[in-house]
């Protein structure tokens, strides 16, 4: 289990005890996205000083070792995704802005859209992109009320959670707002859908 706090630490605990501190390390600020490569050897942790930083994890000592800084965004870090083979992460950040890193050559890639067309998401949590620009409804002048996204496990539905309380149910790859499905759940923010 991952945990992160308010000033950049993040620690790893042992799923059977979480007292048992397995190791530590500290980013330069805090981090709202973090997230377990499928192949479960790295761990992205995206930062408020706009920064992806990635570890390696050695398999036999369980030390965590920094590989990577990516390519900086211009605003904080709001969520990471993995490819299913472990070699590109997609991340957004909180002015809108999607990019692509390459792990497996440990370079930004600026044309990661095209690159990883034929890649398939082993999660899908980004909030922005050419898939899910319709599901802001009409009328509303920011994308900043989506708080949270989530792909259904078979890949038909997309969720997310937002700013007026709502839990929105759009049908996938063609998510539109007209054709969506909206229910009330929270009397605030929907922070995250699970």
């Amino acid at each position: 289990m991952v945990v992160c706090n308010n000033l950049g630490k993040v620690s790893i605990r042992s799923w059977d005890n979480f007292d048992s501190k397995i190791h530590a390390f500290k980013v330069h600020d805090w981090s709202e996205a973090i997230r377990y490569s499928p192949c479960e050897n790295y761990l992205a942790v995206g930062s408020h000083d706009n920064h992806t930083y990635i570890y390696k994890i050695d398999e036999e000592t369980h030390e965590y070792k920094q590989v990577t800084k990516d390519h900086a965004h211009s605003a904080w870090i709001n969520a990471i995704d993995w490819t299913t083979d472990s070699s590109f992460i997609r991340t957004s950040s909180g002015d809108y802005e999607v990019l692509y890193f390459n792990v497996a050559e440990n370079k930004y890639d600026p044309e990661g859209k095209t690159t990883t067309q034929d890649k398939t998401w082993a999660t899908n949590t980004i909030k922005y992109g050419e898939d899910r620009k319709d599901i802001i409804p009409s009328g509303v002048e920011t994308k900043a009320h989506i708080r949270s996204v989530i792909m259904s496990p078979e890949g038909s539905n997309l969720i997310s959670g937002d700013n007026f309380g709502l839990v929105n149910l759009f049908m996938y790859p063609d998510a539109k707002t007209e054709v969506s499905n909206s229910y009330s759940a929270h009397s605030e923010h929907v922070v995250c859908v699970v």
